[in-house]
């Protein structure tokens, strides 16, 4: 059983499936009626009319109407487009257990406990007929699909079949008088409409189901006597055929299934049982563990059944219905009937090959599931879920194609999948030991592979490789040198389908779809909400699959879409062009002709082809809001432009796209205020002062226009805004123009009009306005502000602007990719109008803004202000319109723009940064930090030398960074430059080539580090020194060198920084030791066993010999003396050397010392203490530095920057380390 959808509800009664959509009724014990989507698995509708228990339901065939019978006594019709009862049919005495439509006429057939059947006419919503002659109660009454015949059911044990020719007749209005009369006699004296043909009777118990076979003459029947009994008729008599036994309960419901010769029951025994029709034996047995079943309902188009149980239903099919094929060159092979088949795609010519023999019982899902095919040899794999998985060999003969009679043995064995691996070789999975069998056409084992994980199916991959297949993953396996070569997470896949160039693999699951390359390197991930049933790729590199309902595709970065909807599902074989080669679930081959033009324009996108979407803009019919929406969201608003009438739509399009033109226009066709303030935002991004202005004048933004009028330096019209101020009497909008035009009189003035004395007498004395100031203090009197003393006043004036009216300066650059193409499209009806266009300016045949003009000559700023709003005001003083100032004339005021095409010049697409060249494919993390790109930085030095504490190193990036740019200011108001600084730069240096940065650390500089380090040492400064040690340490990461043998100096230079710090690191924790004395000597002679210069090993040996023989330890003192003696000493510390020796003579250490000379050992950067060879010891993955197992995982204490023992691919400091 392959379940297809499953509900959880309270228990089910009644089923019925719509014959056209995905849909089906479930009628509930709670007396719920529920609308299921079975494809999506969704709740579509609800209706809850009935009072009690529902136990019939059925859809109309082709009216959108479905019918309802409960135990309220009530018959309902519903329309389930309006979700509402049209009427219910009154009548029955008792529950109704089953309803039913005829398929032809207004007929509905119900069966009730008041033991009658009553057909009724839904039209006329009367009853035409009550069929009595049942003695309990009728479990059930239904249609023959084509005769005029009704079967019951009922408790008294029988089963009825019930002629109903004479109502057919008296319902088809007859044609002749002399029948209209026989019929109203028949009518008068009591004629009889149905009557009963057939009482079947055999059940020993009340009988719950009956139903007539589609086409035979047959009846199958359940009853309580948990029996299934056969029935045949003839015109005259029906008998009993057989009995079918095997339910151990009540049998609920049977009936026959309309594709296959079977017989399919359920019963309250919890089970539903599958019986072979023709041998009348079981076949196979579902269970539930709680649940008994109680209907049972089958699709009247397709292969799917339903059951109801107690918590719900489920939608399922007994077999696959997937047809097996496989494609080869311009040939398909595929099974169908149990015969195989080629169909030539060229000649569309299909031809039978071979039969392929089936087992001989009957039994569910035993059909070929794949097919796998050799073309070199002619040879067919055939694999089945016979015997629990095996597969058929089949050669071809060239002579036999099209013979019937042709039967070839089969070469068989067992195995879950088989699939061709080479020209004469197959591979077979053999799940029990995971390992793969390569056989060769005899069907002989030729080589044995154990798989790397547990797979349950393989699939081809390539000459020599498989694909393996897991619940949660795939891999690719070489079968040759037994390695993978590719492993990715998926969902569980059900179908592989590789390109033609085998370049690119489609794993298919059950909702997802996931495309990689051929390593199974992930691209991209498709999901969806219904099943996913096959795939084909086209020769462009789409992936063109189908789901239950849809065509759709898929592009290469993930983006999909939908292609043509379906009636049944397919199975794609193959796509050319715009034809779709596909197999139906009768494996009938079908080419299906689709549009292709939606995704081959995104194609064309994608691959930056944009000549192949020019064309396509001119020929094709694309457009729809989902082409418009993608344009934008891939950033191509320009061309979205061209498909766009709404208005809205356009100005927002034109704004993304900084089309300026078509703004203005749609803005002016919108009218409001909204689009005016943010076509304003765009013009003044694009320095259009003019379009600016007249879209702060359309919405009267006297406050911004000011500004503009400030900032562009256009004093005069400022001048005239402080004068549309006064009339306004806005005295803000007054006092702010007074301030943005420098005019001290004015705004002493304003303020002494408002009443604000005070500030208009300290504006005027600040000023050295003497008269005014004089007269403002006579008129305060005594409340006169005093100034203070002492401070130099300035005049406040705005500042200067750049540029003086006129828009600002636009860059002159190419057109965008797709406007000269675009601005010819159609065009042909207008070519003379558009000759003159593009003589004017702006010209009002492309933007018809004559209005601008308007509005900005003479210098007046003429704005909308309305009539009315005029008058309004006083008349003398003449409102917004201000002819009567008699202003002078100005110069020609600049327009939109300084020609009619120039917004479309778009800004150059910036070339690739400096610092993004230096990182491209470097791996140096000095020259990362020096681009800026410390994250990256970071990361490799994370990943080479497990560095994980960064901040000793802050301070070198920032170094590195600024070390590696010089900077550059231009002029005040321009922001600085920051330019790149290249190694080795010279002035014949190609300009299109760039070489890696100059970087401030240099290898050079780590010898004059290092010699003061020494010093440092020498003079007994150890802090002073591990400083500098450690700076080198921090600096060498950043290094960059150009040989191997600068490598090898720096890997040495790192080794003896190391040695240096682990003991001066040593030294200073003695020195910080006061009261522990064993500690203090253990530490001495540690320091000992680093690797130091001479001079300074010889001061180590003499201060570990001092401390040693002051501490009573005199035979360890002895041993240094004479290693002391051994390194050429100076003559004070050898005279001291045999001095210690012969005072210590063979005495014996007071303290046992943790420190055996004898045996190699290395020390400890953590703990300070000895590990002995043969002792576990863990690395720095940097500096080398060795440490106990137990400071795993923690910061190295010698360089304080990586993780003892993280993993690190090593250091990487030179570019001819990666060659």
């Amino acid at each position: 059983m392959l379940t297809k959808f499953e509900t959880k509800s309270n228990r089910v009664k009644g089923l019925s499936f719509h014959s056209k959509r995905p849909w089906i009724l479930a009628s509930l014990h709670s007396g719920v009626i529920q609308l299921w989507d079975y494809r999506m698995g969704t709740l579509i509708d609800r209706f809850d009319e009935h009072d009690g228990p529902v136990r019939g339901v059925h859809f109309h065939k082709t009216q959108p109407l479905f019918v309802s019978g409960g135990d309220d006594y009530k018959i309902k019709v519903w329309n389930y487009k309006t979700h509402r009862c049209l009427f219910t049919l009154l009548g029955h005495l008792d529950y109704i257990r089953t309803v039913q439509f005829h398929d032809e006429y207004p007929w509905i057939v119900s069966a009730s406990d008041d033991q009658t059947i009553r057909i009724w006419n839904w039209q006329s919503r009367t009853c035409i007929s009550v069929l009595t002659g049942h003695n309990h109660y009728v479990m059930c009454a239904s249609f023959h699909p084509k005769e005029d015949l009704v079967v019951s059911a009922s408790l008294d044990q029988t089963v009825r079949v019930w002629d109903i020719g004479a109502l057919r007749k008296k319902t088809v209005s007859p044609a002749d008088d002399m029948l209209k009369l026989s019929q109203m006699n028949a009518d008068l004296f009591g004629g009889v409409d149905v009557v009963v043909k057939y009482v079947l009777e055999g059940h020993d118990r009340g009988v719950n189901w009956a139903s007539f076979h589609p086409t035979l003459p047959l009846i199958v029947s359940g009853a309580d006597d948990r029996q299934v009994k056969l029935w045949r008729m003839n015109d005259t008599k029906a008998w009993e055929v057989d009995t079918l036994r095997g339910h151990m309960n009540n049998v609920s419901c049977v009936m026959f299934h309309a594709k296959q010769d079977i017989i399919v029951s359920n019963s309250e025994d919890k089970s539903i049982r599958i019986w072979d029709a023709t041998k009348r034996t079981g076949i196979q047995t579902f269970r539930r563990e709680h649940d008994r079943f109680w209907i049972l309902a089958a699709h009247p188009e397709m292969n799917l059944l339903a059951a109801g149980h107690d918590s719900g239903m489920i939608v399922f099919k007994l077999e696959r219905e997937r047809p097996a094929f496989s494609l080869s060159g311009d040939t398909l092979y595929y099974v169908k009937d149990r015969f195989l088949r080629v169909y030539e795609f060229s000649t569309q010519k299909d031809t039978q090959v071979v039969p392929i023999r089936r087992p001989g019982s009957v039994c569910l899902n035993q059909a070929p599931r794949t097919l796998s095919y050799s073309p070199t040899e002619n040879a067919v794999l055939i694999c089945s879920d016979v015997d629990g998985g095996s597969y058929e060999l089949y050669i071809v003969p060239k002579e036999a194609a099209g013979r019937a009679d042709y039967i070839q043995e089969a070469k068989k064995g067992a195995g879950a999948s088989a699939v061709f691996v080479a020209r004469n070789r197959f591979a077979v999975l053999e799940k029990s030991n995971n390992q793969v069998l390569v056989k060769n056409l005899k069907n002989e084992i030729v080589k044995k592979s154990a798989l790397p994980f547990a797979t349950d199916a393989i699939f081809y991959a390539g000459t020599g490789s498989l694909l393996c297949r897991a619940e949660d993953r795939v891999l690719i396996f070489d079968l040759q040198q037994r390695m993978v070569l590719g492993e990715l997470q998926t969902p569980a896949v059900k179908y592989v389908v590789w390109s033609s160039d085998m370049e690119s693999v489609a794993l298919l699951s059950k909702h997802a779809i996931v495309i990689t390359n051929k390593k199974l390197v992930h691209r991209c991930t498709l999901h969806e909400t219904i099943r996913v049933k096959s795939g084909a790729w086209d020769e462009n590199g789409v992936f063109i699959y189908t789901t239950l309902n849809h065509i759709k595709y898929c592009l290469p970065n993930g983006d999909s879409g939908i292609i043509k909807t379906l009636d049944v599902p397919i199975y794609l074989t193959r796509v050319s062009g715009n034809v779709i080669y596909c197999l139906d679930r009768d494996g009938k081959s079908r080419v299906i002709s689709i549009d292709a033009s939606e995704y081959i324009f995104k194609l064309a996108l994608l691959r930056k082809r944009y000549d192949h979407v020019m064309g396509m803009i001119k020929n094709s019919q694309l457009c729809g809001q989902a082409v418009i929406a993608y344009l934008q969201q891939k950033g191509f608003p320009e061309v979205a432009l061209h498909f766009v009438k709404d208005e809205r739509t356009r100005f927002n399009l034109a704004v993304e796209s900084g089309n300026i033109q078509i703004a203005v226009a749609s803005a002016k066709e919108i009218d409001e205020k909204d689009y005016w303030y943010r076509l304003g935002i765009e013009a003044l991004r694009q320095g259009n002062t003019s379009i600016v202005e007249y879209a702060y004048q359309r919405t009267k933004n006297f406050e911004r226009l000011s500004f503009l009028y400030l900032v562009t330096g256009n004093m005069d019209k400022l001048s005239k805004m402080l004068k549309i101020a006064e009339i306004k009497n806005d005295v803000m909008g007054q006092f702010h123009n007074a301030m943005y035009l420098g005019d001290i009189r004015e705004r002493v003035k304003i303020l002494e009009n408002v009443g604000h004395l005070p500030l208009a007498y300290v504006t005027a004395a600040t000023h050295r306005l003497n008269e005014e100031a004089e007269r403002l203090k006579a008129e305060l009197g005594d409340n006169v502000p005093s100034i203070p003393e002492g401070k130099t006043s300035s005049l406040l004036m705005p500042p200067l602007p750049l540029m003086c009216s006129g828009d600002w300066p636009l860059l002159r650059v190419m057109r965008g990719i797709f406007e000269g193409g675009l601005d010819t499209l159609g065009r042909a009806g207008h070519d003379e109008e558009e000759e003159e266009a593009d003589g004017a300016e702006w010209g009002d045949a492309e933007l018809d803004i004559a209005d601008v003009e308007g509005m900005i000559q003479n210098g007046d700023v003429t704005a909308e202000a309305d009539e009315d709003e005029v008058n309004e005001e006083n008349d003398e003083e003449g409102g917004w319109d201000l002819e009567d100032l008699e202003l002078p004339p100005e110069l020609e005021t600049p327009k939109a723009s300084a020609n009619s095409r120039s917004t479309l010049f778009v800004a150059p697409t910036p070339g690739m940064p400096v610092s993004q060249i230096w990182t491209q494919k470097s791996s140096l993390a000095g020259e990362h930090a020096a681009a800026g790109n410390y994250d990256t930085a970071m990361r490799l030095l994370s990943r080479q030398l497990g560095i994980k504490n960064f901040a000793p190193l802050k301070p070198l990036f920032l170094d590195l960074y600024t070390g590696s740019h010089t900077y550059l200011q231009a002029f005040a108001t321009a922001p600085v430059f920051s330019l790149p600084v290249e190694k080795g730069w010279t002035e014949s240096a190609s300009p299109n080539v760039r070489n890696p940065p100059a970087l401030v650390f240099k290898f050079s500089q780590m010898d004059e580090k290092l010699k003061l380090a020494y010093r440092a040492t020498t003079e007994g400064k150890f802090p002073e020194a591990l400083r500098q040690f450690l700076n080198i340490l921090h600096t060498m990461p950043l290094i960059v060198v150009d040989s191997r043998r600068e490598v090898d100096e720096v890997k040495e230079l790192i080794e003896i920084a190391r040695e240096y710090v682990l003991g001066l690191k040593i030294e200073v924790k003695r020195k910080e030791i006061k009261d522990n004395v064993v500690r203090q000597q253990e530490l001495a002679a540690y320091f000992t066993n680093c690797k130091l210069q001479k001079i300074h090993m010889r001061l180590v040996l003499t201060s570990a010999m001092t401390i040693c023989f002051k501490g009573g330890n005199y035979a360890t003192a002895a041993n240094f003396a004479r290693m002391l003696l051994e390194n050429s000493p100076s003559e004070a510390q050898a005279k001291k050397a045999r001095q210690v020796l012969q005072a210590c003579g063979d005495k014996k250490d007071a303290n046992q010392l943790n420190y055996d000379y004898r045996n190699p050992f290395v020390v400890c950067g953590a703990t300070f203490v000895p590990i002995y060879r043969g002792q576990k010891d863990i690395s720095c993955p940097y500096c080398g530095s060795r440490f106990m197992p137990a400071i795993e995982g923690q910061i190295c204490t010698v360089c304080e920057l990586a993780v003892v023992g993280a993993d690190a691919s090593g250091l990487l400091c030179s570019p001819s380390q990666s060659r």
